[in-house]
C-alpha cells in the first residue's frame, strides 16, 4: 500500500482545484460515476475538552455540504479505534470530503474537536491510499487538536460495480446482525439524595435522562424536593458483547426557560455481571448528590432475522417447543416471556414515487414497542419484495405491531412512504393479508399496500397478570408541540365526556321532576328496592351486568352504535395542519416561539388528551371494543361480587391495608402502581381506534393493475 500524510489546510478552500500527480484531469461526469471506499482507522493525541483531561470523539463526513457518514462514540479515549468502513459515491470528485471531529457530550452541545478535507483528486484511482489528517480549528489555527488515519480507495464505478455489488451484500449481512441485540439492560430509578438545589426556594423540580447509543428514556418529574424517589424501570438493548456505557444526566425543570443541568454521571456496563441485580450509589459529577439504581444484564430474547424458508412455525419440532413454552402449564415461568410474534414481510405493491426518477428505494421498518428491526433495500422498485421473517419475544399481549415504508435517500434521511398498525390481539394467524399503508397520523390512505403473514402464540394467564402492570415505556420521541387543531381535538373529546355525564345527570333530574310519570314511577320503585336491600357486592354485579347487557347486543346484530368519524375528521384535520406547519416552520419568526406560553399551552392540551382518554378508555371496556379486556373485566368483577358477597368489608379493607403499610418493607425497591390504570391504560381510546383499524381495499385501484401500470 502506498502511504501518503496529506498536510490539510485549516481554512476551508473555495472551489480550488488541487489537482493530484496521479489523476490530472478528471471528466466531470455523470453523477455517482465514482466510489470512494472509507475506513475510518483511528484517532491519535485527539483535545481533551471533558473536564477529566478526555473526550468522548466521534467522526463525521461530509460531502458537498450533506452528511454522508457518523461513526460511533468511543468514550473517554484521547487515541480512539473506529475500524468503521463507509461506501460513499462520489457526483463531484473535485469537490473535498470534510471530515469533523466531535467530543459527545448527553444532554449538552457536543464540543467541536477538529476538522480536516481530503482533497479527493490527489488520490490515485484504483489504488488503496493510508492517509493521516491533521485537525485543525479556524479560530485558533496554530493549536495541535490530533489527527485522523483513514485508508482510501477511489474507483470509477463501472469498474467497482461487481466488487461493492458483492461487498454490499456482505454489509447488508452485517446490518442484519448488528440489529440484533445480545442482552437486554433493565434499569430501575429509584431515587436521588441530597441534589444541589437550582431554585430561589431551596429546591429543585428533578428529572433524569437516560442514553445508550441511540435509545433513550427520560423519567418523570418530581416537583420541589432535593431527595426524589422515582421507583421507575426502563429497559435497553444492549448490541455489544463488551457492554456499553449508559450516560444519565439530572435536570431541574424549569417553566418558561431553559431546563437547569444539575449532574452527570455514567454506568459503565462491562464492570457489571450478567443474570445478578446490581445496586449502585452513583454520585453526580459537575453536580451535588448521587442517584440510586438497580441495573441487571440478562440475556437476549429470541429475536430473529430470516428468509421465507426458514420458518420456525413450519418446522413441526420447533413450533411444538413454541406452543409448549407458552403453554398453561407454563403460565408461571419467566412472567415477563408472554407470547410468541413471527411476522412475515412478504412484499409491497404500487407504492409512492420518492425519486425524481419516478422510482423509490423502499425498505421496511417493522417495531413492536421498543424492539425495531429492517428489511435490506430493493432499489428502484415500485413493487419490492423482500421475503423476509421477523420473529419477536412479546412482553405485553395489548402491543400494537407497527410496519412502515420507507424510501432510501443516500444523502439525506428516508422519505416516508406509508404505515400500518395493527395490535396483536386483532391478527388472525396464518393469514397473509393486503394491508392499506395509511399516512403518518395512520388516519387515512396513502398510496400502495403492503403484504404480510403474522402468527401470534402467548399465554392468556400471563398475558391478563401483565394488563394489570405498568406499560413498557416507549423511548424518548419528539417533544410534543403546540397544535391548535390538536388543541381544538383534546377539547371536543372531553368535552363530549362531560356532556355524558350532564346528559345523565339531566335524565336523574327529569325523575325527580316528572316530567313522565310512567319513567319517574318506575325509578322510585327501583331507588326503593335498591336502598333497602343494598349491599356492596351489588357495584361490580351492576357493572358485570351492564357487560354482560352490550355483550348480548352485539352477538345479536342489535347494536345500533355508528362508526365514530368526528375524532377521525379531526385528525385529518390535524394532519393538514401538521403538513402546513411543516412547510411553514422555516418561516416563523421568534415570536412563534415563545417558549413559556407554548409549554403552558401544551401542558393544557395533555393534559385534555389524559382526561378525554380516560373516559373513552372507559367507554371502550364495556362497549367490547377490545374482547379480551372485556372478558378480562368480566372474570375481575365477577371475583369482586363474589368477595363482598361472602367476606364481610370490614376484612377486605384490613387486608387491603396491611398490604399497602407492609409493600415498601417487603420489597423496598418495589415500583408503585395502580392494577385499575394500568389496566384502562391498555384499553384504546377513540383516536388510537381510529388509528388501528384497518382500510379496506378500493377495488377500483387494485394493486395488480397499477402493478402494470408501474412495473418495478
Amino acid at each position: 500500500m502506498e502511504r501518503k500524510d496529506l498536510k490539510m489546510r485549516a481554512d476551508f478552500p473555495e472551489r480550488t482545484n488541487l489537482v493530484g500527480t496521479s489523476n490530472a484531469d478528471f471528466p466531470s461526469g455523470d453523477p455517482g460515476m465514482y466510489q470512494l471506499d472509507v475506513t475510518l482507522r483511528r484517532g491519535q493525541n485527539l483535545a481533551a475538552r471533558d473536564r477529566g483531561g478526555t473526550s468522548d470523539p466521534y467522526v463525521k463526513f461530509k460531502l458537498g455540504g450533506k452528511e454522508v457518514f457518523r461513526s460511533k462514540t468511543i468514550h473517554k479515549n484521547l487515541n480512539p479505534v473506529w475500524e468503521e468502513k463507509a461506501c460513499i459515491l462520489i457526483d463531484n470528485p473535485r469537490e473535498p470530503l470534510y471530515i469533523k471531529v466531535f467530543d459527545y457530550d448527553f444532554g449538552l452541545q457536543d464540543d467541536f474537536i477538529g476538522s480536516a478535507f481530503l482533497d479527493l483528486t490527489s488520490l490515485e484511482l484504483n489504488r488503496q491510499t493510508d492517509v493521516t489528517l491533521s485537525l485543525k480549528d479556524p479560530h485558533y489555527p496554530d493549536h495541535d487538536l490530533g489527527s485522523i488515519l483513514l485508508s482510501v480507495l477511489l474507483a470509477p464505478r463501472e469498474e467497482q460495480r461487481e466488487v461493492f455489488q458483492t461487498q454490499s451484500l456482505r454489509l447488508s449481512d452485517l446490518h442484519r446482525k448488528s440489529q440484533l441485540w445480545r442482552g437486554i439492560v433493565s434499569v430501575t430509578l429509584i431515587e436521588g439524595r441530597e441534589l444541589k438545589a437550582m431554585d430561589a426556594n431551596g429546591l429543585s423540580d428533578p428529572y433524569v435522562k437516560f442514553r445508550l447509543g441511540h435509545q433513550k428514556y427520560k423519567s418523570k418529574i418530581v416537583p420541589k424536593t432535593l431527595n426524589p424517589q422515582w421507583r421507575e424501570q426502563f429497559d435497553f438493548h444492549l448490541y455489544e458483547e463488551r457492554g456499553g456505557i449508559i450516560d444519565i444526566t439530572v435536570w431541574d425543570k424549569d417553566a418558561g426557560k431553559k431546563d437547569d443541568f444539575i449532574g452527570r454521571c455514567q454506568v459503565d456496563l462491562s464492570t457489571l455481571s450478567k443474570e445478578q441485580t446490581h445496586k449502585l450509589e452513583m454520585p453526580l459529577e459537575e453536580g451535588e448528590g448521587c442517584l440510586v439504581l438497580l441495573v441487571t444484564l440478562t440475556a437476549s430474547a429470541a429475536v430473529t432475522i430470516s428468509d421465507l424458508s426458514i420458518n420456525s412455525l413450519e418446522d413441526q419440532k420447533e413450533r411444538e417447543e413454541i406452543l409448549k413454552r407458552y403453554s398453561p402449564m407454563a403460565m408461571f415461568r419467566n412472567m415477563n416471556d408472554v407470547g410468541f410474534l413471527q411476522v412475515k414481510v412478504i412484499r409491497a405493491e404500487a407504492l409512492m414515487a420518492a425519486d425524481v426518477t419516478g422510482k423509490s428505494d423502499p425498505f421496511c421498518v417493522v417495531e413492536l414497542n421498543n424492539d425495531r428491526l429492517l428489511t435490506h433495500t430493493i432499489y428502484k422498485n415500485l413493487n419490492p419484495e423482500w421475503n423476509k421473517i421477523f420473529t419477536f419475544n412479546i412482553k405485553d399481549i395489548h402491543s400494537v405491531l407497527e410496519v412502515t415504508v420507507y424510501d432510501e435517500d443516500r444523502d439525506r434521511s428516508a422519505d416516508f412512504l406509508g404505515k400500518v398498525a395493527i395490535p396483536l390481539l386483532s391478527i388472525q394467524n396464518g393469514e397473509q393479508k393486503a394491508y392499506v399503508l395509511k399516512n403518518k397520523e395512520l388516519t387515512g390512505p396513502t398510496k400502495g399496500v403492503i403484504y404480510l403473514e403474522i402468527d401470534v402464540i402467548f399465554n392468556a394467564v400471563k398475558a391478563s397478570i401483565r394488563t394489570l402492570m405498568p406499560k413498557e415505556e416507549k423511548y424518548i420521541e419528539e417533544e410534543n408541540r403546540l397544535s391548535k387543531q390538536l388543541l381544538l381535538r383534546n377539547f371536543i373529546r372531553m368535552k363530549r365526556c362531560v356532556m355524558v355525564l350532564i346528559s345523565a345527570a339531566c335524565y336523574i333530574s327529569s325523575c325527580f321532576d316528572w316530567d313522565s310519570p310512567p319513567r319517574s314511577l318506575a325509578a322510585f320503585l327501583i331507588f326503593l328496592f335498591v336502598v333497602w336491600n343494598f349491599e356492596l357486592y351489588m357495584i361490580p354485579l351492576a357493572l358485570l351486568l351492564l357487560l354482560a347487557w352490550n355483550y348480548f347486543l352485539i352477538v345479536s346484530g342489535k347494536d345500533n352504535r355508528q362508526h365514530d368519524t368526528v375524532v377521525e375528521d379531526m385528525l385529518e384535520d390535524e394532519e393538514e395542519e401538521d403538513d402546513r406547519d411543516d412547510k411553514d416552520s422555516e418561516k416563523k419568526g421568534f415570536m412563534d416561539r415563545l417558549y413559556a406560553i407554548q409549554e403552558v399551552c401544551v401542558s393544557v392540551q395533555n393534559i385534555l388528551d389524559e382526561v378525554a382518554s380516560f373516559g373513552e378508555r372507559i367507554k371502550n371496556t364495556f362497549n367490547w371494543t377490545v374482547p379480551f379486556l372485556s372478558w378480562l373485566a368480566i372474570v375481575a368483577l365477577s371475583v369482586f361480587t363474589i368477595i363482598l358477597y361472602f367476606i364481610p368489608l370490614r376484612y377486605i379493607v384490613l387486608v387491603w391495608g396491611i398490604n399497602k403499610f407492609t409493600k415498601k418493607l417487603r420489597s423496598p425497591y418495589a415500583i408503585d402502581n395502580n392494577e385499575l390504570l394500568d389496566f384502562l391504560s391498555r384499553v384504546p381510546s377513540d383516536v388510537q381506534v381510529v388509528q388501528y383499524h384497518e382500510l379496506k381495499q378500493d377495488p377500483s385501484h387494485s394493486p395488480s393493475k397499477r402493478k402494470k401500470n408501474n412495473p418495478g
